[in-house]
């Protein structure tokens, strides 16, 4: 069974469904009808045309349900006889779904579980595991989430930002259990960007194979993170990020510059630099500037506060800090990073302490609780030699000292 092909038809014939009259969530159980039939039956003879057998087998499950339905036989006006499954155009159902989606009335985490299974495929189970909730949970809230967009109409553009939100949200997820989070962003991306022709989607599609090519390098064969100053360059992915570069050069000759191309443009200073002592942090320095300008996020002005740091050395970098809000996340972590290039080995190493109950996840909690340790051990270590140096010296004073007569 090639579930790859399911995964890939399923958006367009959700589509065509929509289009046809049935509403969202009916429209979505009758898919994953004929999805389950078509995993019992395909192996024993696969269909000439998948995607034609998918919607006719769909659609006479929308039609079953709908008859059954007291409720809803208002519904057999729309058709008189079955519609022909002959070729139908898969790209504006597709974006359809995409806008459907990321609707507004939904919430973050009901819009990217919707995507998953609409757009993306995946089972609930599947969706659950890569969340880490039970699947009774992941199926109310996808359940919630079809019956907020059930019934909604499409009669303007829907809002390409928000969709590359929610596809952005995915992408950060990561990965756990069987399903890779990360690559199926990535593989959504590749579908909307054939879908649509917007330099911001180009630009999210490069910010992520840019991030995506130093996933084998973040982590070390224990599962502690590696900073990027740290990771084995030998381990990027070339592939990836020549391809990113490419398609981020191409958006940005259009001049139309959004906060993912900027994005993008600093993750593309960064593969690009052989060592880390090569990254160029001044033009770093200038993308974040653009980034300010374009979204005013706090969070951009803390990474900014960063890459100050690495370009007019550790005092600029504070210095841009303190006008930031310290409440915000990982403040006090980029704080004891620069008090730490300061040479303020005491502060660094409590505020690595105090960042690590603030962390976001496990890793990088561990993560900061170990640099706090280092540093402490570090300065145990300075200390003991300081002290063995002291008193080496006052020996040496009272051995070589004036004699009195």
């Amino acid at each position: 069974m090639n579930e790859a092909l399911l995964r890939s038809l399923t958006p367009s014939v959700l589509g065509i469904l929509v289009r046809r009259g049935a509403d969202f969530a009916a429209a979505e159980d009758a898919v994953q009808d004929a999805l389950v039939e078509a995993v019992r039956v395909w192996p024993a003879g696969p269909p000439q045309d998948p995607k034609g057998w998918l919607i006719t087998v769909a659609w006479r499950r929308f039609l079953d349900a709908t008859r059954a339905d007291a409720s809803r036989r208002r519904r057999e006006d729309l058709v008189d006889e079955e519609p022909a499954p002959g070729p139908v155009s898969a790209v504006d159902d597709t974006l359809q779904l995409y806008f459907l989606c990321a609707h507004p009335s939904l919430t973050p985490s009901s819009a990217v579980a919707l995507t998953l299974r609409a757009v993306g495929g995946l089972t609930t189970r599947q969706i659950a595991r890569a969340y880490l909730v039970p699947e009774a949970t992941m199926a109310q809230r996808i359940s919630r989430a079809k019956r907020t967009v059930s019934g909604v109409r499409f009669d303007r553009p829907g809002d390409v930002a928000t969709v590359l939100r929610v596809l952005y949200l995915v992408f950060n997820e990561g990965y756990s259990g069987d399903v890779d989070l990360a690559a199926e962003a990535i593989r959504l991306t590749r579908q909307l960007a054939a879908a649509i022709d917007h330099p911001e989607v180009a630009g999210l599609l490069a910010l992520m194979l840019l991030h995506h090519a130093r996933r084998a390098a973040r982590t070390a064969p224990d599962g502690s993170l590696v900073p990027l100053a740290e990771q084995d360059r030998g381990l990027w992915d070339t592939e990836s990020i020549a391809e990113g570069v490419g398609i981020l050069q191409a958006a940005l000759a259009r001049d139309r510059l959004g906060e993912y191309q900027a994005q993008a443009a600093v993750a593309a200073l960064h593969a690009d630099a052989p060592t880390a002592e090569e990254t160029d942090w001044v033009q770093i320095v200038e993308w974040y500037d653009e980034l300010a300008r374009l979204t005013d996020s706090p969070v951009v002005r803390l990474n900014r506060a960063v890459a100050v740091g690495e370009a007019d050395g550790p005092r600029a970098g504070l210095a841009a800090l303190a006008a930031l809000d310290d409440s915000l996340p990982r403040h006090t972590a980029v704080a004891a990073y620069l008090h730490e290039r300061n040479g303020d080995l005491a502060t660094a190493a409590r505020l690595y302490a105090e960042a690590a109950p603030k962390a976001p996840n496990l890793a990088e909690r561990d993560h900061l609780t170990r640099q706090a340790a280092r540093l402490n051990a570090r300065r145990a270590v300075d200390g003991t030699r300081s002290g063995a140096s002291g008193q080496a010296a006052a020996s040496a004073s009272h051995r070589s000292g004036p004699k009195t007569s």
